[in-house]
């Protein structure tokens, strides 16, 4: 199986590449299901994915593994592809997409909670506790500032984090698989495992195919989303993950939010009033705690020791 190839000068443009593709992501995901249905938007987005996918493992030979452990690897990163995914299309019909980005930045914080009962990782210091304290506030806050816009806001919270629970419990899952696999082999074998799931959503939810009715700006969406959302988008990220610490990676969850916020203000007309900015500011200051909170305090207790 061939390795990914190290090569550090890369290593910051893909950095900027996961925080200019998750940031846009959620504008695209409103965009994309604005006229074309949001089954059949995820489902033509993860199709272009797999076929361009598949012409990768091709071109440059690597081999996807077929296996027992390698289909467990699969299931569990369909979790968070299917579940994440499709719940995210349904809630961008009632969320700004800025929202949406911000409380899918709780997902390391979910992740954590997960880990602890999954992988037996150890419990919450107080650091810990408090950020995760933090960015729930923050989010009731947010919560508050979205019932009051719209009545029906209340059903797009519901499955925005239904999606991030789910997407943070694909990752968990996935950990537990113990195999050595290319991360483009790992996409489009989720994608496999994906894809048959969308088209019985598509058949279920909606089964028509009124391509009259569609606009460009959609078609676009689900383009871009197809070739940078759900194919280069994963590449650079698991590139990035392989190449830099895991603390370093998460502070794309950090900033994709606040990018998020201001394209979907800018280039899409959503309101952000002050109680949604002090929501977020809640959140993204837990995320932070929650990320650097135990550095701290250990630095502080050595210079303390030291003084």
């Amino acid at each position: 199986m061939h390795s990914p190839v190290p090569l550090p000068k890369m290593v910051p443009f893909a950095f900027l590449s996961v925080v200019l593709i998750w940031s846009t992501t959620p504008l695209g995901i409103v965009w994309s299901s604005a006229s074309v249905h949001p089954t059949m938007a995820v489902l033509l987005r993860m199709v272009l994915a797999l076929v361009l996918g598949s012409l990768l493992l091709v071109l440059f030979r690597i081999r996807l593994p077929w296996t027992k452990t390698a289909f467990k690897l699969y299931a569990f990163s369909s979790i968070g592809i299917v579940g994440g995914m499709l719940l995210s299309y349904f809630a961008a019909r009632y969320l700004a997409s800025g929202t949406m980005s911000l409380i899918f930045g709780l997902s390391p914080l979910i992740s954590g909670v997960l880990a602890q009962k999954l992988l037996d990782e150890p419990k919450f210091g107080m650091a810990k506790l408090l950020a995760l304290a933090m960015a729930f506030i923050g989010l009731g806050i947010v919560c508050s500032s979205k019932l009051s816009l719209s009545s029906d806001s209340w059903i797009g919270l519901i499955l925005v984090l239904t999606a991030v629970f789910l997407f943070s419990l694909s990752g968990v899952l996935i950990k537990t698989v113990k195999i050595n696999i290319h991360p483009i082999a790992n996409t489009v074998g989720a994608l496999l495992f994906s894809t048959p799931m969308f088209t019985l959503a598509w058949l279920l939810f909606d089964g028509t195919l009124p391509v009259d009715t569609w606009q460009m700006k959609s078609i676009w969406a689900i383009v871009y989303l197809g070739i940078f959302g759900s194919l280069i988008g994963f590449i650079a990220y698991f590139y990035v993950l392989q190449n830099l610490k895991a603390s370093t990676v998460a502070l794309v969850t950090l900033i994709t939010p606040v990018f998020a916020m201001t394209l979907g203000a800018t280039l899409n007309g959503e309101v952000i009033n002050d109680t949604l900015i002090i929501g977020a500011l809640f959140v993204i200051g837990g995320l932070a705690l929650y990320q650097f909170g135990e550095k701290l305090q250990k630095v502080l207790k050595r210079d303390k020791v030291r003084g």
